[in-house]
This record gives structure tokens, sequence and C-alpha cells, in this order.
């Protein structure tokens, strides 16, 4: 007897459906994963912080916002060194990025508190309370200097 191939039958109803979107939504999904990596990485590169009489503004990845000087405590701002100050360490991401040497987005502190972050350098930190019930903590290149300078455009603490 010659040999004969049979092949299979093609999938038919829902199953032909499935075959077509599944690789839609694979693709989707590597595209979405892709640019969140890609904010993470340049945030983590160039992050910004624009303080003016208006208040202040951080420009970075997908946590970036404005608070207005009235929401911001500035007499209650200090630089910190994370190292000696266990209470504001960063302890649990809610929503935020975690990549060796950068942390940002949101998270519990030791203290049970919330906190915006952009960490690079947990031994120079600025750390600036709201009145929105969550605390900034910021690696920002001069934090004294920041400290000092929103002091002036937010003084109340």
């Amino acid at each position: 007897m010659d040999t004969v191939v049979y092949t299979l039958v093609p999938p038919q109803g829902k199953a032909s459906t499935a075959l077509w979107i599944m690789p839609v939504v694979l693709a989707v999904v590597l595209l979405v994963v892709g640019v969140l990596v890609t904010k993470t990485i340049a945030g983590a590169k160039s992050s910004t912080f624009v303080l003016s009489s208006s208040g202040l503004t951080i420009r970075g990845d997908l946590w970036g916002r404005t608070l207005p000087a009235a929401h911001l405590r500035g007499a209650a701002a200090r630089v910190v060194d994370l190292g000696n100050e266990p209470s504001l360490s960063p302890r649990r991401r809610t929503a935020g990025t975690a990549i060796p040497g950068y942390r940002s987005g949101w998270w519990r502190l030791a203290s049970g508190e919330k906190s915006l972050l952009y960490l690079t350098a947990p031994d120079r930190v600025a750390y600036v309370p709201t009145t929105e019930g969550f605390s900034l903590l910021l690696s920002v290149s001069d934090p004294e200097r920041f400290v000092e300078q929103l002091r002036r455009v937010a003084p109340a603490g």
C-alpha cells in the first residue's frame, strides 16, 4: 500500500476566531510592555523637578504630575538620609517601578505613610510632605537648595 497523508480539519467557529485573536492580543500586550519599559528607562535617566512660584512640576515616567504650591508643606520639608531614617524608607510598592538604582511611583513607607517617589540616591533625598495625604521623596541634584527654595515657594508647614 502506498503512503497516504491526511491533514487536520481546520478549526471551525469560535476556535477559528481564537486562533487569529490570540496573536493580536499578544502583540498588543508586548507593545504596552515595551512602552512602559521605555518610559521607565527614560524617567530613570531624565526626570526633572520644576519648582516655581505656582508649585512643583515633576516630569519623568508615568508618575509625573503638578502640585500647586498651596499643597506643599515647605516648612516641614527637609533633606534626609534614608539609611538613617528607617521610618521613611520605601517598603511596599503600590503602583510604581523598581529597577536596580531607580524607584519611582507610589509606595508605602515603613511608617505606613503613602509617598510618591523618584529615588536614585537614598543618602540625600528631599522629603516633602503635602496636604494631599502623601509625601514626596525626590533624589534632586541639589537637595539642600531645592528644600530652601521650596520653603520660599510654599512656606506653610
